[in-house]
């Protein structure tokens, strides 16, 4: 009796997409907070990369923790830039305010309201522009 084996390819596809939404979702993060300390005249050249990542940490956190629990990683989620754009906007929504809030502890400081729109609009714009262009490149290959 002949024994047939089968391989299921999605599998890897599925963990190399999560991989390359998770890679440039933490670039974002870290251009983000690149930008923003830079333009407050703070140290943000590959020199000050711990710097620039302990800046990005709490919103990384608030969106890893949350980005996945609403589907922002799910193929049927991130398949059409509709789609993509619609799970992004609402993975954020849900994280901004986890980040402010470790943000917020973790400097014992308050939450600027200036900061906390500039930085909602901003990383919306920012995670909204990667991912949409993940999700157009993905949709032209398929």
């Amino acid at each position: 009796m002949a024994v047939t084996q089968t391989t299921d390819t999605r599998a890897p596809r599925k963990s190399s997409r999560i991989i390359a939404l998770a890679a440039g979702d933490t670039i974002t993060f870290l251009l983000f907070s690149a930008i923003g300390r830079g333009s407050h005249a703070e140290a943000a050249g590959l020199a000050a990369l711990p710097q620039i990542i302990e800046t990005a940490a709490p919103f990384m956190i608030g969106w890893f923790a949350i980005a996945p629990l609403v589907g922002a990683y799910r193929a049927e989620q991130t398949a059409t830039p509709r789609s993509m754009l619609g799970r992004t906007a609402l993975a954020w929504l849900i994280a901004w305010p986890i980040g402010l809030g470790l943000r917020a502890l973790i400097r014992q400081t308050g939450i600027p309201l200036t900061f906390a729109g500039i930085t909602f609009v901003t990383v919306l714009v920012m995670i909204g522009i990667w991912r949409l262009a993940y999700a157009l490149l993905a949709e032209r290959r398929s």
